[in-house]
């Protein structure tokens, strides 16, 4: 964990960045309140993983300054689809790369790393994006690394207590969207799609609702992430299936707009 030396140092501020292929968002917390005060997205189109991180962030701590003020904690939010959870009965931290290789193309290379859901009995195994982690040792030392899907699937759980009915989430991206089915904090599925089109979005989700024996006309589907009510994948969605609804964030109290909070709430529960 990122932290100053000495207690009068202290800023009780804590930074998170989450980031992917496309740019980073970032927000600034209050700790002693916690509370968000910043949230801000740069956007850097999609970008070749390949790319020297060097050139592609520079510009963006050069423009916001506030990501180069000193912070008590730091956190980094790795944000692909390159992620498996397993049950902590069949995980063994020497064979992390075994649990990924049924999902994605792994290679010898690779560095793997896993966050761990003790209350859920399961850990997340994923692949960071080490050349962004080498960056951001550069800029601020240490500082703690987790996976997006973590935060996601851990929120979901929390919020399905006592729900003795299955319930999907959807979770849009730009270019790839998260399906978790859960039923009184027991994850049910997780799968992680790209897409395309509409279509693309509409089949992912009735062809996993199928494999789960979830009715159309009958199964809660709420959306959460980069979507709003009138967007195209929103409207497709409402027409196929009966129960669709905008994933709530009323409760969450803070300055920022519903649908900012629903297009970040990754970020803001890191």
């Amino acid at each position: 964990m990122y932290q100053n030396t000495s207690i009068t140092d202290k800023t009780y501020k804590k930074l998170a960045i989450q980031v992917s292929l496309n740019g980073l968002s970032f927000a600034v917390f209050d700790t002693i309140l916690n509370k968000p005060l910043a949230l801000k997205t740069i956007s850097m189109g999609k970008v070749n993983v390949l790319s020297r991180i060097e050139d592609l962030f520079a510009e963006a701590f050069q423009n916001h300054p506030e990501l180069k003020v000193g912070y008590d904690e730091i956190v980094i939010v790795h944000s692909n689809n390159l992620s498996t959870f397993v049950p902590t009965a069949l995980f063994d931290e020497e064979y992390l790369g075994s649990y990924l290789q049924f999902n994605t193309k792994v290679f010898e290379t690779d560095f793997f790393a896993y966050d761990e859901l003790p209350t859920y009995e399961m850990n997340n195994v994923y692949i960071p994006y080490v050349n962004m982690n080498n960056y951001f040792i550069d800029q601020f030392g240490t500082f703690d690394y987790k996976h997006a899907n973590s935060i996601l699937v851990q929120k979901l759980l929390e919020v399905s207590r006592n729900n003795e009915e299955r319930k999907m989430f959807v979770h849009v991206s730009d270019s790839h969207f998260e399906i978790v089915i859960v039923h009184n904090q027991k994850l049910l599925l997780f799968n992680t799609f790209d897409y395309k089109t509409p279509e693309d979005f509409i089949y992912y989700i009735l062809f996993t609702a199928e494999q789960l024996q979830l009715n159309p006309e009958s199964f809660k589907l709420e959306l959460l992430g980069k979507i709003s009510e009138g967007d195209l994948l929103y409207d497709i969605a409402y027409q196929y299936v009966r129960n669709v609804s905008l994933f709530e964030v009323s409760s969450i109290q803070n300055q920022f707009t519903e649908a900012e909070n629903r297009e970040h709430f990754i970020l803001l529960h890191s």
